[in-house]
């Protein structure tokens, strides 16, 4: 039917379909002054397990905060029910700024990058002598992470008791990096206590592939911890995963130890190689006359390092470890 030429339109004759909510969404969020300081030590299904200061608190976040915004080690404040009784939930509202965030990628090709820990100052790097055999390539690539994170690494070498651990050492001895040595002795662990003044009063993340003894560590570090402890696959030498998710425990001497699943490769997408330098200032202070673009690899020509190496002002061991973890940047595996 032909609309009157004479009708009229005004607003009330438009119907507004209303949207899902009746009340449009506002971008100020409160507050929450009041909201309590909590650490994430414990992650699983949805459910994030924070240490207050005397109890421990189950919640969930704020549907503002997203997906995967917070992870083990992120300070963070809730609200809601922060009793800790059976059965109550709190909220997390804000992610306190991270001091530190430890990433891997899936591969060195993989744009994705998984957040690891947050705010650890520590990193140890755990490695065993046998079963499973080490790994040197997955302990350069640790260590590349730990220093693009500004983390301190420390190397941690176990099950000395079944094979000499000297081989090892001396590979990693030109970086200076820290390094305890640990076996058993009965049922004791020998070295245990050189581990322990260097976790004091620190947060420590614990990495490292399956079966090297993350779990024995902290079992031993912290009795009641109570982590699964798996043994190494006699076929493949390699250890069975235990640890399924990354777990915060609090030492009696102060700080935190966080235990990580073990891994089998460690992607380094995220880190851009021109920063490795950084975390070694005596070969960076050699670098003001390379090349623009120098990356500082063996194969670079006219590297300064080179320079410095044949007037001997460098260490050569120190340059070659250095220009090793460079090339595990490279590299499409953690083998």
């Amino acid at each position: 039917m032909a609309r009157r030429a004479s009708a009229s339109y005004d607003e009330r004759d438009v119907k507004v379909r209303p949207g899902r909510g009746s009340r449009p969404r506002s971008k100020l969020r409160p507050a929450h002054s009041d909201a309590a300081l909590g650490m994430v030590i414990a992650v699983d299904r949805g459910r994030y397990t924070c240490a207050l200061a005397d109890h421990v608190v189950t919640a969930m976040t704020a549907r503002e905060l997203g997906r995967k915004a917070v992870v083990v080690g992120d300070r963070v404040r809730l609200v809601g029910d922060v009793s800790g009784q059976e059965g109550s939930l709190a909220r997390i509202v804000r992610v306190e700024p991270r001091s530190t965030v430890l990433r891997r990628t899936a591969d060195d090709v993989d744009a994705v990058e998984r957040v690891i820990v947050a705010n650890a100052d520590q990193m140890v790097i755990v490695t065993s002598v046998a079963e499973p055999e080490p790994r040197p390539r997955l302990v350069d690539r640790c260590l590349v992470a730990a220093y693009d994170a500004d983390v301190e690494p420390l190397l941690c070498v176990t099950k000395a008791d079944l094979a000499d651990p000297g081989p090892l050492l001396d590979t990693y001895a030109p970086l200076h990096v820290p390094t305890v040595v640990t076996n058993r002795d009965g049922d004791q662990l020998a070295g245990l206590d050189a581990l322990r003044r260097r976790l004091h009063e620190r947060t420590t993340v614990l990495v490292g592939h399956s079966g090297v003894g993350k779990s024995t560590l902290v079992n031993a570090l912290v009795p009641d911890a109570d982590r699964a402890i798996g043994e190494v696959n006699t076929v493949t030498g390699r250890g069975r995963h235990t640890s399924t998710n990354a777990v915060a425990v609090a030492l009696s001497e102060q700080g935190w130890v966080i235990d990580t699943p073990g891994i089998r490769s460690f992607g380094l997408a995220h880190v851009d190689p021109a920063r490795l330098i950084v975390a070694f200032p005596d070969l960076a202070a050699e670098t003001a006359d390379c090349p623009r673009g120098c990356a500082h690899g063996s194969s670079e020509p006219e590297c300064a390092l080179d320079t410095a190496l044949d007037a001997g002002r460098l260490e050569p061991g120190r340059v070659t470890s250095f220009r090793r973890l460079l090339a595990s940047r490279e590299r499409r595996t953690g083998d």
